[in-house]
């Protein structure tokens, strides 16, 4: 798994609520040795609605949903996520329940940054993660 392929997802996605960190290519890989690359199987749950994860997400490749769960069948459906999404940003602020599950629709492979991660990168490289805050706390803003 190739983190310059994360980077490029991020940086061509064309949506309102884009994640869009001003990040120079040195800084790009600063923040690339905090992250941790997964691999999911479509169905596979990455987000559960309920739990207290303090982890943010980045999706390099495929497709993922949000939804809510509880409401009327089809009802709960928050959005589609495309390669280049950032997602369970609300961890990086509040240590709160999941507001909703994330489900992979097609195999995917995403970024995971840890609390305790991101933590020694603000003590180590603020400038980085405050980068990282600010382009995270636009996308919720939306």
């Amino acid at each position: 798994m190739d983190f310059n392929n994360l980077v490029q997802a991020i940086q061509t996605l064309n949506a309102e609520d884009a994640f869009r960190p001003r990040l120079d290519p040195q800084q790009w890989r600063t923040l690339g040795a905090y992250l941790t690359p997964h691999e999911m199987r479509a169905g596979d749950l990455l987000v559960k609605q309920g739990d207290r994860d303090r982890t943010v997400y980045f999706l390099a490749q495929g497709s993922l949903q949000a939804f809510v769960s509880g409401g009327a069948p089809g009802a709960g459906r928050i959005a589609i996520l495309r390669a280049g999404s950032i997602c369970g940003e609300p961890g990086l602020f509040a240590d709160g329940p999941r507001m909703a599950n994330v489900e992979a629709m097609t195999p995917c492979v995403v970024w995971a940054l840890r609390l305790p991660r991101f933590e020694e990168l603000a003590a180590r490289v603020p400038a980085v993660a405050l980068e990282v805050c600010r382009a995270a706390g636009a996308v919720m803003a939306l």
